[in-house]
């Protein structure tokens, strides 16, 4: 039987009024109008693609980092070694995601004239979901890929001690008349923002996601998320979960994959030496790539290729009681869509959990669209 969660009690409200709303917060916190703006555009694109776990339920602890001095919002970032296809960018603590989009489009750049190019970014902050940055190369007929470690969450196979975190990586290609392959994935099972969204809704997690102290599924979100905050034992599973029946393993490998490259690479801290602070996110780094497809090949039939592909995949036969095949990112574009016309939902607890903290730093509330 599929695992189901009680229907939430949601607002909804217009994305440019929750972009406009973002944006004038973080501009009241000391963020430059500029990256005020790249902030909230990436914050609001979580919810406005579905991924609520990354939207404004995450407001609390950017403002609560801005406000300890966790992160530093009017940081300025410093190229610290740079080639023609490689950049590498200290952050010096300052918000992610401008920090990162700033890194994306230079990169972008870069692969314009030597094919392809990466980037690390060390030192950073939460920088929201990993595939705002890789669609960053689709206007440009490239390929963008990005990954970001956390801090750590998640147990080895075998294991019962949170040893790296979940590790997102997102990919993204561009098509022709079909939409675009956007790959956007923790390393994880799911993502800690997951089990924070069970915990807000008072449900229990789904057997699978995360074991205890002992090494043994477990099912309590508060209990779980207490437990890997504080290193007591216990975390979320590799994807592939418990051990290697189902390849657990293979979700372990990458997320290391992704802290060699963001952390070890990138000459910052990595696995258990990364941790969130009590109320915000700690310190983090970034790895980006992007990649010219014209340096390989005509763009024109790329496009036709993965428009083949993309429609082969949907067309082919339905497992039995199934009614569709999807893409990687398909569902996504098409909430955008629908939530585009009918508003962003919120849950109303986060609902109001902005319009607090917007009163308390000055910033007018939310107006909604309609009640969900």
């Amino acid at each position: 039987m599929a695992h189901t969660i009680t229907p939430p009690d949601t607002v909804r409200v217009a994305r440019a009024d929750l972009t406009a709303f973002c944006t004038r917060l973080f501009v009241s916190l000391g963020l430059s109008p500029a990256d005020a703006a790249v902030a909230a555009d990436v914050l609001v694109a979580a919810d406005a693609r579905g991924i609520p776990s990354h939207g404004l339920a995450r407001l609390p602890s950017y403002v609560n980092g801005i406000t300890t001095g966790a992160t530093v919002p009017d940081a300025r970032p410093e190229v610290i070694a740079e080639t023609p296809a490689t950049l590498a960018v200290d952050a010096h603590g300052g918000m992610g995601a401008p920090a990162s989009a700033e890194a994306m489009r230079r990169i972008i750049a870069k692969a314009r004239t030597a094919g392809a190019a990466i980037a690390c970014v060390r030192d950073s902050n939460h920088f929201g979901i990993a595939g705002y940055y890789a669609m960053l190369a689709l206007e440009h007929d490239m390929i963008g890929l990005a990954m970001t470690n956390t801090a750590a969450l998640g147990v080895p196979t075998f294991g019962r001690q949170v040893m790296f975190g979940t590790n997102p990586i997102a990919f993204a290609a561009p098509a022709g008349r079909e939409r675009a392959f956007v790959l956007d994935m923790s390393t994880t099972v799911v993502t800690k923002g997951k089990l924070e969204v069970y915990e807000r809704l008072g449900q229990p997690l789904p057997d699978g996601w995360a074991v205890d102290r002992s090494g043994r599924s477990a099912t309590d979100p508060h209990r779980i998320l207490d437990e890997m905050f504080r290193r007591a034992g216990g975390g979320m599973l590799p994807l592939g979960g418990e051990g290697e029946l189902h390849g657990g393993y293979k979700g372990y490998g990458l997320a290391v994959m992704v802290d060699i490259l963001c952390g070890v690479l990138g000459a910052a801290a990595f696995g258990p030496g990364l941790a969130d602070n009590p109320t915000c996110f700690g310190r983090v780094s970034h790895f980006f790539a992007a990649f010219d497809v014209a340096a390989f090949r005509d763009v024109a039939g790329f496009k036709a290729d993965m428009d083949r592909m993309l429609s082969d995949l949907r067309a082919s036969p339905l497992a039995e009681g199934a009614e569709r095949i999807y893409v990687a990112g398909e569902k996504e574009f098409e909430r955008e869509a629908k939530y585009a016309r009918d508003g962003v939902p919120l849950l109303r607890q986060t609902y109001d959990q902005a319009i607090e903290i917007g009163r308390l730093h000055g910033v007018a509330g939310l107006p909604r669209a309609a009640a969900g």
